[in-house]
């Protein structure tokens, strides 16, 4: 039995689950999330708690069981907390600012990166070197932050570029640190 799907999913009381065949929706103050489920597993819905179930014993459901479990449970927390990913831009130049829905942002390239925001994602940008990515989908944010981090990743030896706010980089020594 997986540890973490057994485990029974609390839902506050602001919060309205609706189970129509495979599809879940999850109403909340922030927002509304769907998602349809895979048909492995089953859902007890009360009044104030979800129970998971797997359908059989078979591998698929065994390992859909945890996962069904966590993904309702960030449904959950997203429509009534949300959540947010911070950003660093380290870098001479380098800038972030928004533009209606688009993200543009300076990175030392010949032309400015602009990347448009998908729906559901806000981006706060502070003293135009510190973003704050916010939404309601858990998945969405961390796709969102992770693909404004590709277009300049924290290099080695200056440490220039995009960078999670918690994230350490590994410095190299340069030419004249070798001996």
């Amino acid at each position: 039995m997986s540890r973490i799907g057994k485990l029974p999913i609390i839902v506050p009381s602001n919060v309205d689950v609706t189970c129509n065949d495979l599809l879940i929706t999850v109403k909340g103050p922030k927002g509304e999330l769907s998602r349809k489920i895979t048909s492995d597993v089953s859902l007890d819905i009360e009044s104030n708690r979800i129970v998971v179930n797997r359908v059989d014993n078979t591998i698929k459901s065994r390992s859909a069981h945890g996962l069904t479990r966590t993904l309702l449970n960030n449904m959950i927390v997203g429509v009534t907390n949300g959540y947010q990913t911070d950003l660093e831009i380290n870098g001479v130049g380098y800038r972030a600012e928004v533009k209606g829905s688009d993200l543009v942002l300076s990175l030392g390239y010949s032309h400015p990166v602009v990347y448009p925001l998908p729906s559901g994602i806000s981006v706060d940008v502070e003293k135009m070197t510190k973003l704050t990515v916010k939404g309601i989908d858990k998945e969405l944010v961390g796709q969102s932050a992770a693909k404004i981090r590709s277009f300049r990743g924290p290099e080695p030896y200056k440490g220039k570029g995009i960078k999670y706010a918690n994230e350490t980089i590994l410095r190299k020594a340069g030419k004249t640190g070798k001996k």
